[in-house]
């Protein structure tokens, strides 16, 4: 999702059918089209919010589904306020190859903007001195800062049942001010993962289109860190190692919530474009939009087969999450034109997932959803694979693989044994068992099926 992409928009050519010349866009034209891809894509990941609620609202015991649908309303609110005071400024501004932006406050529209905004006449200069950025500022920032969100509700799938609201909330505000947009500076924001000496060290730049790596691998490093800091539920794992199932209340929720993320997902990647300026702009987002829904499809159907073979019982949960496998695999290279690759790459993320779920049980790391091994898993696969199918070199994917887990790993650890140590993030054993419904909130998210329930 680096800017440098959005020279395809705003140099690019249409062929008309009537003329015999290629007849460049106009920069008005461009820059409308431009601004206009990223509101509407970033209004269908903001969709995903509701995907990712529901997703987690349904694999949650019923005892904790109001709290899950606080969190994951709340995280969105709280990563966009955290982008706008100072996210978006570390993620891109001043980054000059290095390892951070700066730390200026609150993103406003440019001088140029505001200008044209608050003239009588938009004379040919005001306009011009818009249109030359290539898209309207604000688009920008919208696109970006809804992808903040989707890194955060990784962590809240996993740690859900057993965490206290607000030092979760108090962790998303690092997440999202500081965590996140340092990892994304390195790359989208022109940083040292794609500078001249990283490529001159590494044989090409680390190549992350809509963030494989950079938002779902970030997303699941922290939520690795949480589990670890957080132990598991009570009851879930045995005295002899054996995990005693704890099924989510409402699979149909579930399945809703996959589809909404399916279908958020077109924006997710199709949008990272980053322009929609030109005839070639609107063929390689349509490429992408294929490759999306063709890795999917291929996660979800791998999935049933693994789980056949395995379980000799197709697994409905599995399913679901071998589609988000498949999503977050293609999510680092989804501008391949051979459309078959990315079948493979998203049916072998839905493989991944199935192996990888019941072994983060063995290491005894409780993930409610299983977003650790969907996102994070899938995620290093999705990203190695750019190197195996797509124009990037395997050894500068996996540096720049390694580099986000050192960073992320250690910073979320220490972010939460420091919460741990101080306000506590563990929801005690009695508010456990009675869930977090009742303990943090007072409420039920099904009161006619609760204790207290009356027949009318």
């Amino acid at each position: 999702m680096s800017k440098t992409l959005l020279s395809l928009g705003g140099a690019g050519v249409l062929s008309l059918a009537a003329a015999p010349a290629m007849a460049a866009v106009d920069p008005e034209t461009a820059f409308v089209f431009n601004s206009f891809s990223f509101l509407v894509n970033g209004l269908v990941v903001m969709f995903m919010a509701a995907g990712f609620a529901m997703l987690e609202a349904g694999l949650v015991r019923s005892k904790n589904t109001a709290t899950i649908c606080l969190k994951n309303i709340a995280l969105y609110s709280i990563a966009g306020l955290m982008f706008y005071v100072v996210g978006y400024a570390v993620m891109y501004t001043d980054v000059d190859g290095g390892f951070i932006g700066s730390f200026s406050f609150f993103y406003n529209p440019p001088a140029a903007e505001l200008a044209l905004l608050g003239a009588d006449e938009a004379t040919p200069e005001l306009v011009k001195a818009v249109t030359d950025n290539g898209y309207a500022s604000q688009s920008d920032w919208f696109f970006q800062m809804v992808f903040v969100a989707t890194a955060a509700s990784i962590v809240s799938g996993t740690l859900a049942e057993r965490i206290k609201l607000w030092p979760f909330l108090a962790f998303v505000v690092v997440l999202s001010a500081l965590i996140y947009p340092i990892v994304g500076s390195w790359e989208w924001g022109g940083g040292w993962l794609n500078s001249d000496w990283y490529i001159a060290s590494f044989g090409a730049e680390f190549m992350d289109f809509a963030g494989s790596t950079l938002v779902h691998s970030t997303g699941g490093w922290a939520a690795l860190a949480g589990a670890i800091v957080l132990g598991a539920r009570k009851g879930r794992y045995g005295a002899n190692g054996e995990v005693r199932p704890m099924p989510g209340a409402n699979l149909p929720l579930a399945t809703l919530g996959t589809f909404i993320l399916w279908f958020g997902w077109f924006g997710f990647n199709g949008g990272s474009q980053l322009a929609l300026g030109s005839a070639l702009d609107a063929a390689a987002m349509a490429i992408v939009f294929v490759n999306t829904n063709l890795a999917a499809a291929g996660g979800v159907v791998v999935a049933m087969m693994v789980t056949q073979i395995r379980y000799k019982k197709v697994d409905l949960t599995m399913a679901l999450n071998g589609a988000i496998a498949g999503l977050v695999s293609i999510t680092a290279g989804p501008d391949l034109q051979n459309h078959f690759h990315s079948i493979i790459i998203g049916g072998i993320g839905g493989a991944i997932v199935v192996f990888a779920v019941p072994l983060m049980d063995k290491f005894k790391i409780d993930d409610v959803v299983g977003a650790i091994s969907a996102h994070l898993v899938a995620g290093i696969w999705g990203t190695l694979a750019v190197g195996i199918f797509g124009g990037g070199a395997i050894l500068a994917q996996l540096v720049g693989i390694l580099a986000v887990g050192a960073f992320v790993f250690p910073v979320s650890l220490l972010v939460w044994f420091a919460l741990k140590s101080t306000v506590g993030i563990r929801a005690d054993e009695e508010a456990e068992v009675m869930g977090l419904d009742q303990s943090e909130l007072g409420m039920e998210a099904y009161p006619e099926f609760g204790r207290g329930s009356q027949t009318m």
